[in-house]
C-alpha cells in the first residue's frame, strides 16, 4: 500500500518557527539563507494543510509542488548520436 504524497514549499520569516512547520508534514529540506522549507504531505490532506499553514503569522507564502503531475515518459526521444558513437568506441 503506497500513499500518494505531494510537496509543499513553505516560505517563512524566522528559522525558530521551523518546529511548528514540522508538525504539519515530513520535513525534507530547510534553507537558512532563502528562508524556505520543503515538506511532504498526503495528497488527500494537502488543501487542509495548505490553508492551515498559510494562516500562521510567521509564514509568508505556501506553494504546491507539481512534481507528481509532471509526465516523465517521453515519446520519440531520440538518443544523442555523439554519445552513441562514444559508446561504440569504448570511451
Amino acid at each position: 500500500m503506497r500513499i500518494n504524497r505531494q510537496g509543499l514549499i513553505v516560505w517563512f520569516q524566522h528559522m525558530k518557527n521551523l518546529k511548528q512547520i514540522k508538525r504539519h508534514g515530513n520535513l525534507i529540506y530547510a534553507s537558512k539563507k532563502l528562508k524556505y522549507a520543503v515538506i511532504y504531505v498526503d495528497q488527500a490532506d494537502i488543501e487542509y494543510v495548505e490553508t492551515k499553514l498559510s494562516k500562521l503569522p510567521f509564514i509568508s507564502k505556501v506553494e504546491r509542488s507539481y512534481k507528481p503531475f509532471v509526465r516523465t515518459d517521453y515519446e520519440n526521444a531520440k538518443p544523442d548520436k555523439a554519445k552513441q558513437y562514444d559508446y561504440k568506441m569504448g570511451i
